[in-house]
């Protein structure tokens, strides 16, 4: 699948892959200061954004997407960082092609199986008529009624586009995402123990990453570095600044967990 990408900066690559509902749209900010010193790749996820629309969806194919695109695009050693659902996708990416990566970087989410816990979320999109819904406004508002977080439900909108003048829709695939939502919160398949630099960050009001996985990680990601930040599950859109220097610090110099 040739997946929709944008390109930043120059010098070694770096792939940025997005979470769940989300798009390569939501790294734009960051990817212009990373692209300083790399060439950025960012991608939108199959069924995500502006990338084809596909009945799999799966870690495992996702794994493949990205094998692909870095060998249609011919990116030598690149490095990848996965945020949530993307940082998932990373690890079973390194799982299934060894040797590919430089480096791997993994933004709040873990080598493990979680519930499925967007079951309101999935509720809320699919009640929206968008033959009644006719502007932002009106979506947000019923929205609000399944989602009461307004961060979370501004990071729905985003997905929001007008599909004709006067039509609004989803950007991503939602009746597809919402039968494969389990998979979201599957195990890894393929685990053996991975000799790769590797950069955990981990929001601290979160509870993707628990102090109980450390252990798994670094005996899964023997190279691996976990860092804390004190933020929630949004950690790069929550403290930017801390994000990039955690990040270009593992980049730019000699960072060995």
């Amino acid at each position: 699948m040739e997946l929709n990408y944008k390109k930043i900066g120059t010098g070694e690559p770096l792939i940025i892959l997005h979470g769940l509902f989300g798009s390569l749209d939501n790294w734009m900010t960051l990817s212009k200061r990373f692209g300083e010193r790399n060439e950025v790749f960012l991608l939108d996820a199959r069924n995500h954004g502006l990338s084809p629309h596909d009945d799999e969806f799966s870690y495992e194919v996702m794994a493949r997407d990205l094998y692909e695109f870095i060998q249609q695009h011919q990116l030598t050693n690149p490095t990848v960082l996965g945020h949530s659902m993307g940082g998932k996708t990373a690890m079973q990416f390194v799982m299934n092609y060894p040797g590919v990566l430089s480096r791997l970087i993994v933004a709040d989410i873990a080598p493990k199986p979680y519930p499925v816990h967007h079951g309101d979320i999935i509720k809320g999109m699919f009640a929206l008529d968008f033959n009644v819904i006719r502007t932002r406004q009106q979506a947000d508002e019923e929205l609000s009624n399944y989602i009461p977080e307004i961060s979370t439900r501004q990071f729905i909108l985003k997905n929001l586009y007008w599909k004709e003048k006067d039509r609004l829709d989803w950007k991503f695939n939602l009746p597809v995402i919402a039968n494969n939502i389990d998979m979201v919160g599957d195990e890894l398949a393929n685990i053996h123990p991975v000799d790769l630099p590797t950069l955990f960050i981990q929001g601290s009001r979160s509870n993707y990453i628990l102090e109980s996985d450390y252990a798994a990680i670094k005996s899964i990601f023997t190279q691996a570095d976990i860092q804390s930040m004190n933020t929630g599950h949004w950690l790069h859109a929550e403290s930017p600044d801390e994000f990039f220097s955690l990040v270009t610090s593992f980049l730019h110099k000699d960072f060995l967990g």
